[in-house]
């Protein structure tokens, strides 16, 4: 208790530092003022800031902590008619708790929508994986075929007479290589569609961006499609959920290749870049597809509004609530001479600490 206490104060000092002058005030101003005014009803406003931890346990304290300052301050004010005071106290008391018990209900809502938009984003997450069987099973199916071709061979060299040590080393050294690129690709799937809740690490985009790019890597290569990649290498660690920022890439990388699925072969082009500015990181896909209309670039990010025949509408819309969840923009916007871009910022603002 006195752990979760703690973390409390640690993740959000000015709010709790706010809260407590506030409070401190109100109490001084309900102990000595002659006033006679419901003074602690003031209290409502301390329960408000107290929304923004987010927590249900610390509003109750907070409701708590104030309900019981009105009557330490009712007892201590020497000032004023009594009757009047006690009435007003009691007034203010229930003001406090009809407050807190109307905060923690909100509270307790957002949280079960947070969870329902958490389950949805995951449930995105399984549609785009299941689109990338095929490529996936592909990519581990390399790995586990030269393993299988290196242990036959260093099988081979071991039976040789003599026995030749120095191949056989060399092909169990390429076993191992192999297995852990397999290891790598069921690792990244794994975290793409785990059921984890949203965290703020300190991210590093490129590396992000770059395994995304390695699961849809033998995808780019069935859709022959030239693909090219301008990853700035001083982007600043940014903060946010690594996972849910992964699928916004991966959402966008994969309606890029299938955009261009729609063109000619000789024309497909894909561009996925990452740069810094003073202000704000933005990464973006470029592709050489169809293109949106201009008219549908306000629509597109809009929940259920989708131009593939099987498609459900939901990726961008979840794109865009993740994007602006981390304080930044996604957008789109005609690419030149053709296709689309598509793409977002994240302010430096929320670039991680240390």
């Amino acid at each position: 208790m006195r752990r979760e206490f703690l973390k409390y104060l640690f993740e959000m000092p000015l709010l709790w530092l706010g809260i407590a002058v506030l409070a401190a005030l109100i109490f001084i101003g309900d102990t000595i003022t002659d006033l006679e005014i419901a003074f602690a009803v003031l209290y409502v406003s301390v329960i408000l800031l107290a929304v923004y931890s987010g927590r249900t346990g610390a509003i109750a304290i907070v409701g708590i902590a104030c309900a019981a300052l009105t009557v330490i301050s009712y007892f201590l004010t020497r000032h004023g008619a009594s009757q009047a005071g006690l009435i007003n106290s009691t007034l203010s008391l229930v003001a406090i708790g009809a407050t807190t018990y109307l905060a923690i209900r909100i509270e307790m809502l957002d949280a079960r929508a947070r969870q329902a938009q958490s389950e949805l984003a995951r449930m995105s997450r399984l549609m785009i994986v299941g689109e990338l069987g095929t490529s996936i099973a592909h990519e581990v199916s390399q790995p586990v075929t030269a393993i299988a071709a290196n242990g036959n061979a260093a099988l081979r060299w071991l039976s040789a007479t003599p026995a030749d040590h120095d191949e056989a080393r060399r092909a169990i050294e390429r076993i191992v290589a192999d297995a852990g690129r397999a290891g790598d690709v069921i690792g990244r799937v794994r975290g793409l569609v785990a059921r984890s809740s949203p965290s703020s690490d300190a991210i590093d985009l490129v590396e992000a961006i770059n395994d995304v790019l390695e699961l849809v890597r033998s995808e780019i290569r069935r859709n022959q499609i030239l693909f090219r990649s301008e990853l700035a290498s001083d982007l600043p660690l940014m903060a946010g959920d690594r996972v849910q920022l992964q699928q916004v890439i991966l959402n966008l990388v994969m309606n890029a290749i299938e955009a261009l699925a729609e063109v000619d072969e000789e024309t497909r082009e894909l561009l996925v870049s990452a740069a810094a500015d003073e202000r704000k990181v933005t990464v973006s896909v470029r592709d050489t597809g169809s293109g949106v209309p201009a008219e549908r670039l306000d629509t597109i990010f809009e929940a259920f509004y989708t131009t593939k025949p099987k498609g459900m509408g939901m990726g961008l819309a979840i794109s865009r609530s993740i994007i602006e969840a981390h304080g930044g923009t996604i957008y789109a916007a005609p690419n030149f001479p053709r296709g689309a871009v598509f793409g977002f910022t994240l302010s430096l603002n929320e670039r991680a600490k240390g």
